[in-house]
């Protein structure tokens, strides 16, 4: 299959990667594009670098789950832009250049997953594969106006993939269906025993954190789904508080990045932009202490989350706090929106449980309008439960 022209910018600059199916499965005929973290057999692995590739060998076998998909017949049409190291949320890349959000073209398309969620956004792609670690999937999915998922955490392997923060990242991916996202997993995600009887949980800490705009579009939603779970129910959950959730986050992701990282910035002294280079070294500071407390409080919250849920409960709120960021927004801004924004996401990532995001709602901005997701989280190992979750609450909203 010849690669179409990339208008968007989702593809990593050079030869593309591509492969055609053997043989015909669940996903015969379907382009698939892989974000620059996994490893494919002949061709470099970036992670975003100026000097990754130079420093490390040019892979001689393909990630397994870049395999799988191919098995079933999936055609790799190359791979997807990321943010360095995959260590950033709004998509930016100063080396190879930040892709367009096809449904926002002022705006960031999220990350680190840009170039993924750009190139399924643009139609380039059918389906196409992330990594998900502060939310490097579920925001440029809401972002874009796609669906996207982080599976449980550990149930789909990372095997050949670079690394960020290991007891946080997960592969996730991209459709632009809730059926095309769940034909997915049936190829990645494990059988699994349990279903999703409800109830439907209102997070109020994350609804009270999004912006009233973004509130007020997803809102209704929410009731349009009682058809499903009943009328929902509104809870605190949170007694930490999102900004201790955020800062405990930030530890424990910080500590591995620098345990992941670290030694190869030491040797080789890569070029990097100064904002990745500015966390990589914050990293490096991080205290023992801090990480014991982080790692206190990561406990006590998934216990807490995965008793709550172990029944079949599912929560609901907002994927992003508010829609993408202009693409001109300030140092200052970003970081507003990251610290807002990874509070939430931080929920499912430190507690380890899926969460698939809908793109179910829209908000104007000056010039137009752009997408907000809606996110259902589940305990872990519901993932294909949740992704069938996903699918009944599309037809019923009517957009499947």
């Amino acid at each position: 299959m010849e690669p179409q022209s990339d208008e968007v910018g989702a593809f990593v600059p050079g030869p593309r990667a591509t492969m055609v199916a053997d043989r015909d499965g669940a996903l015969s005929g379907l382009r698939l594009a892989v974000k620059d973290l996994f490893d494919i057999a002949g061709f470099p692995t970036t992670c975003g670098s100026q000097d990754w590739a130079a420093s490390h060998p040019t892979p001689i076998a393909t990630a397994p789950t870049v395999a799988a998909l191919l098995r079933e017949g999936a055609q790799l049409i190359g791979k997807t832009k990321t943010v360095e190291l995959a260590f950033g949320l709004t998509g930016e890349n100063i080396w190879h250049g930040t892709p367009l959000n096809p449904r926002a073209p002022d705006r960031f398309p999220g990350g680190s997953s840009c170039g993924s969620a750009a190139a399924v956004a643009a139609g380039l792609a059918d389906i196409a594969l992330g990594s998900d670690t502060g939310g490097s999937v579920r925001i440029p999915a809401s972002y874009c106006g796609l669906y996207g998922i982080r599976p449980s955490h550990g149930a789909v392997s990372l095997a050949g993939v670079a690394a960020l923060a290991p007891s946080l990242d997960t592969p996730g991916w991209f459709a632009r269906s809730a059926e095309l996202l769940a034909r997915v997993g049936t190829v990645l995600l494990p059988g699994e025993a349990g279903s999703l009887g409800g109830p439907l949980l209102r997070v109020e800490e994350a609804w009270v954190n999004a912006r009233p705009d973004v509130a007020a579009a997803l809102a209704p939603i929410v009731d349009r789904l009682q058809p499903l779970f009943g009328a929902p129910l509104t809870l605190q959950l949170l007694p930490e508080g999102l900004p201790a959730l955020y800062r405990g986050y930030r530890v424990l992701q910080g500590q591995e990045a620098w345990m992941s990282n670290g030694a190869w910035y030491a040797a080789v002294k890569p070029r990097l932009s100064p904002a990745v280079e500015q966390r990589l070294i914050a990293s490096r500071a991080i205290t023992a202490a801090e990480v014991d407390a982080a790692r206190l409080q990561r406990q006590q919250m998934q216990a807490r989350l995965r008793g709550l849920l172990a029944g079949g409960a599912v929560l609901v709120y907002p994927t992003s706090p508010c829609a993408a960021p202009l693409t001109c927004a300030t140092a200052k801004e970003l970081e507003e929106v990251r610290e807002a924004t990874v509070a939430v996401t931080a929920i499912a990532g430190l507690a380890g449980l899926p969460e698939v995001t809908l793109p179910v709602a829209e908000v104007a901005v000056p010039g137009g309008f752009a997408p907000v997701g809606l996110s259902l989280v589940a305990a872990p190992g519901r993932d294909r439960a949740l992704l069938a979750l996903a699918q009944d609450a599309a037809r019923l909203l009517g957009i499947a």
